[in-house]
């Protein structure tokens, strides 16, 4: 079978969710097998409505994996306000609880891209990118970059991710490493060190 790019079909958002969970290890932070999925949702939910560009792999009706960019001076996808609501929700309730856990990452994050950006200009963000993790068919990820860099090609792009991440997938598609902090998140019942990373390219390079 060929891998076939083609326009995200909604049905397929529970399976999307499941590429999140599976390709972004958020196994590491949360056990139970609800709240997993709760925020598997809502994971899904944020990061595609701050997309541009929704660039999905099919092969016939199969869903092999997503791609979403954030380019700059596009128009974003416009959420429904079941999900603008869910988010919300999940927020509030990652501050109850969480609240030192997700600041340190998303703070370590934003000092990674103000150092970045003293010596770069971005064009775009891949915010998510993730195969299925069951498919047997070699070079999804590959594919989605490659439908990318068609798309916009000479246009500087970063992303984030950190070791829990197949980083090395980047790296070996000409992404380069341009800040890694080591940051701990405490999620109360375990501690968990990760190395938050941010790496850049110029498509078609």
């Amino acid at each position: 079978m060929e891998i076939q790019i083609k326009k995200l079909r909604k049905k397929d958002t529970h399976q999307a969710i499941q590429f999140a969970i599976i390709g972004m290890h958020f196994d590491w932070y949360l056990e139970n097998k609800f709240l997993l999925n709760l925020y598997g949702r809502y994971f899904w939910y944020l990061e595609l409505t701050r997309a541009t560009q929704v660039i999905a792999a099919y092969a016939e009706d199969e869903l092999l994996g997503i791609l979403l960019a954030d380019m700059r001076d596009e128009k974003k996808k416009s959420p429904s306000f079941w999900q603008t609501l869910y988010v919300k929700i999940v927020e509030f309730f990652q501050r109850l609880f969480y609240k030192e856990s997700v600041g340190i990452y998303d703070e370590t994050n934003k000092m990674m891209f103000q150092q970045y950006s003293k010596e770069n200009t971005a064009d775009g963000e891949i915010i998510f990118l993730a195969a299925n993790p069951k498919s047997k068919m070699k070079g999804i990820g590959s594919k989605l970059l490659s439908e990318l860099e068609a798309r916009n090609s000479e246009k500087k792009v970063f992303l984030y991710t950190d070791n829990a991440c197949s980083y090395q997938f980047y790296e070996h598609r000409g992404f380069e490493r341009a800040c890694e902090e080591k940051i701990v998140l405490d999620l109360g019942n375990k501690k968990v060190p990760l190395t938050c990373l941010l790496y850049s390219k110029v498509l078609g390079s």
